[in-house]
């Protein structure tokens, strides 16, 4: 499952950050560091250093939605967001979890930093949620966001706050078949979102009963 760390953000929310290796990386041109390769067994590559499963952003941003709204991940996502875990820094979670499984590179990740933000806010506009897009963004309106080592336009930043604001997404931000499907998603009550986690084993018995939040195919004409 490709978020299935979401429950740290939410648990953890001062202390999520995008793994510093990574960080190194990106700041060194978003490419491989010299000699990089030679210090791993070449029969066993990671997968980050395989060509990646997607390399359309349409395609990957279809793959990221339907991973967000899977059952165990749309609700502890939209805690984290109710527990006011900053939009930027979700996505960053989620965006270097696929690159780590080999799902994009490093430049399609980037490109698919603002969609998977404008998801997020659709969702939890949905669900009457107030969000927070990015760490001490009432503190420093004049400063540029930094995402994975690289400098976010504060233009770009300002269009997301604003989306967060009025509820309104951008018209082609997202697929319009995205959006649609988020419009059928069930909804769930802000408050219910602020309770405290299920625990393990009540989360084993009510996983007996049907499923509330099987993904809708994006396939559908």
């Amino acid at each position: 499952m490709l978020i299935e760390n979401i429950n740290i953000a939410w648990g953890e929310q001062d202390n999520i950050m995008a793994d510093q290796a990574y960080t190194d990386y990106i700041a060194q041109g978003k490419r491989p560091l010299a000699g990089q390769s030679l210090t791993r067994d070449a029969g066993t590559p990671a997968s980050y250093e395989k060509a990646p499963e997607y390399s359309n952003v349409h395609e990957a941003t279809e793959y990221l939605f339907l991973s967000v709204i899977e059952e165990k991940s749309y609700v502890p996502l939209l805690q984290a967001v109710a527990s006011r875990t900053p939009i930027m820094d979700l996505c960053q979670l989620i965006l270097f979890d696929g690159f780590q499984r080999g799902k994009w590179n490093p430049d399609l990740m980037l490109m698919l930093l603002e969609p998977l933000a404008y998801i997020i806010i659709a969702l939890a506009e949905r669900a009457d949620i107030d969000v927070v897009i990015y760490r001490g963004e009432d503190e420093d309106d004049e400063d540029e966001e930094e995402i994975f080592g690289v400098e976010m336009e504060s233009k770009r930043s300002e269009k997301l706050k604003k989306a967060a604001q009025s509820g309104n997404i951008p018209t082609g931000a997202v697929p319009q078949k995205i959006m649609e499907q988020i419009e059928e998603l069930p909804e769930i009550p802000a408050e219910s979102l602020l309770a405290s986690p299920v625990a393990p084993e009540e989360e084993e018995a009510t996983t007996q009963q049907p499923s509330l939040m099987a993904p809708p195919s994006l396939l559908q004409s």
